[in-house]
């Protein structure tokens, strides 16, 4: 048994020009009004979705990037300190 979502009916205002421009898409690909608004509607919310997605992954990254960068100079001076230790060692050994 498959269950249909309750539908409402609502009032919108739109201009001429971007009825008639939608009017046109839906009559080009054989929908009626109501279905082209609805996927037209479902489409936006999916791409806000996604780009608030991708807001938060690049917020993520440059936070990470930071962190990393702190890590990787911390790394790097330990290795330095490693390798100076090395080469004191050596040339006591000369």
């Amino acid at each position: 048994m498959v269950l249909m979502a309750r539908q409402k009916k609502i009032l919108i205002s739109l201009p001429d020009s971007l009825l008639d421009e939608a009017d046109s898409m839906a009559y080009s690909q054989n929908v009626n009004r109501s279905e082209f608004i609805r996927e037209a509607m479902k489409l936006y919310i999916k791409e806000k979705k996604e780009a608030e997605i991708v807001r938060k992954l690049k917020k993520g990254y440059e936070e990470m990037a930071e962190i990393n960068l702190e890590y990787s100079d911390f790394c790097l001076e330990a290795d330095s300190r490693q390798l100076q230790l090395y080469e004191d060692k050596l040339a006591e050994c000369e």
